[in-house]
């Protein structure tokens, strides 16, 4: 057995798996906001840094240097600044979703995001 193939890779329940993957397609059809934000991301083998690439209703797209499986639950936090927004103030969206897609992007990965919950702050 190869020393990568020993490695423990997260334990990912193929029903959440599937089901993210069918929302894949719904979110693939929102309009995408450019937007690249530091950001880190939480999730059950816990935190690391990324920046989003795009933003839609739907979810995020990030960049990052770690890879985190389909069908993994993260938790993260978006600062959009005031002036993106219209807005006098930064506006701060704490967000839970749901990594639908993940892919090798020039030596980064690419992880798709969908959210499933957020919630809104005056930041």
């Amino acid at each position: 057995m190869s020393s990568e193939a020993a490695e423990e890779q997260p334990r990912v329940d193929p029903q959440e798996a599937q089901t993210a993957i069918k929302h894949y397609a719904a979110m693939q059809s929102a309009p995408r906001f450019p937007l690249h934000l530091a950001v880190e991301i939480v999730s059950q083998n816990g935190a690391c840094a990324a920046e989003t690439q795009n933003i839609s209703a739907n979810g995020v797209l990030f960049a990052m240097d770690r890879d985190v499986p389909v069908g993994s639950m993260v938790d993260f936090t978006i600062l959009l600044p005031g002036e993106v927004v219209g807005s006098r103030g930064d506006v701060q969206i704490d967000c839970r979703g749901r990594v639908v897609r993940s892919f090798e992007d020039g030596g980064r990965r690419g992880v798709g995001v969908v959210i499933d919950e957020y919630h809104f702050e005056r930041a």
